[in-house]
């Protein structure tokens, strides 16, 4: 290749391994060692789920930390990152599964109400356009936590606000019957939405936040039975027809409250990331764009960061392939996905437990090997 032609790495974590910056690191000191000339440039990526902070992070933007109540109410604090009036939260970062104090799952108690207690800084400090990223929730509450931290009353049948201290999440759901949306965060109405997700779930039923997640946080069926029951009078209050949009049971729900109460967008997260990062511009011209995950396999398809960064860089006609962990894909599926090549870390250790450990100088080796082939 001509020296300082332009390299763009965009990839996203390598989940139980490695870092999206980490990943992006790797493949650039490979990328150094046989083309020492190539202007490399890391552009880490996520796609809405956890690993959205450290992307903006590592592309300028200033991380900002503030106290917030980790899912189930213990002492905690949070990070999110703001450039301007745009600010992006991470639901993960604040109310993930990660935050989970001893990683105990606790589907009747876990709520939203950190992730509010996040906007609501960004809100008084001055953002004007919340993107929030909701992925790795630990949560099935609708988004009541996130309201009620922003001041939405919660209403008993009878008018009565409702002693949510005294209940658990399903509970809470089943017996509203009103809000009061007079106390909402007066820089609510002035702000723009945005929710950044990878998934299409409707909020209730066979193919809801319930049905599809509830189990992966600790949900038996008993307890799924009263949170499906719980978000449908939820929905009932707060709007069906919102219940039904795609996106709606993304982070247990939070979709839907974030839809009905706060106006909100439902987008691609790795179209909104690769948008506010400005990334067309920053690969026009180059001479190749490297991205990947920990896995790529069918689900990649719907959504996931790879598959957007491909087809950006199809559209600016610059040639992709992708460093994973593993692939489940075929030859001519990859090539289907916008892929000109694919490089598993699985070809050079077949072990999946040594290629764990050992991601970071599997991924030098992948680095030299796409720069021998494709600069």
């Amino acid at each position: 290749m001509t020296d300082g032609q332009r390299v763009v790495l965009a990839p996203d974590k390598f989940k139980g391994s490695l870092s999206a910056p980490e990943v992006a690191a790797a493949l650039a000191t490979g990328i150094h060692r046989r083309a020492p000339g190539a202007d490399v440039r890391c552009v880490p990526v996520a796609d809405g789920g956890d690993g959205m902070i450290d992307a903006f992070a590592a592309a300028g933007w200033q991380r900002v930390e503030v106290d917030a109540p980790g899912p189930t109410g213990e002492a905690s604090s949070a990070v999110y990152a703001v450039r301007g009036d745009t600010a992006v939260v991470e639901l993960a970062a604040a109310v993930g599964l990660v935050k989970l104090p001893g990683r105990r799952l606790d589907p009747l108690r876990a709520s939203t109400f950190g992730l509010g207690v996040v906007v609501a800084h960004a809100l008084d400090a001055g953002a004007r356009e919340i993107v929030l990223g909701l992925g790795g929730s630990a949560s099935t509450d609708g988004g009541a936590g996130l309201l009620r931290a922003l001041g939405l009353r919660l209403l008993d049948p009878d008018g009565r606000e409702l002693d949510v201290a005294a209940m658990d999440v399903a509970t809470m759901l089943a017996q509203v019957g009103s809000v009061d949306r007079g106390g909402l965060h007066p820089a609510v109405a002035r702000a723009r939405f945005t929710l950044a997700c990878d998934v299409d779930n409707p909020l209730l039923g066979p193919a809801g936040a319930v049905a599809v997640y509830a189990p992966q946080k600790g949900a038996d069926p008993r307890m799924m039975g009263k949170l499906e029951a719980g978000l449908a009078n939820w929905a009932s209050v707060l709007g069906t027809g919102y219940a039904e949009v795609g996106g709606a049971g993304a982070a247990g729900g939070t979709g839907f409250g974030a839809l009905a109460v706060l106006g909100a967008e439902v987008r691609s997260g790795i179209d909104v990331l690769l948008e506010l990062l400005e990334f067309p511009t920053l690969v026009n011209g180059a001479a190749l764009v490297v991205t990947g995950e920990g896995s790529l396999d069918h689900q990649s398809m719907h959504g996931k960061a790879p598959v957007g960064v491909a087809a950006a860089a199809k559209a600016a006609r610059v040639p992709v392939v992708a460093a994973v962990g593993r692939t489940m894909l075929s030859p001519g599926e990859i090539r289907a996905a916008g892929f000109a090549a694919c490089y598993p870390l699985s070809d050079l250790e077949p072990d999946s437990a040594r290629s764990i450990i050992g991601a970071a100088g599997l991924l030098e080796r992948i680095g030299e090997r796409i720069a021998k082939e494709h600069l």
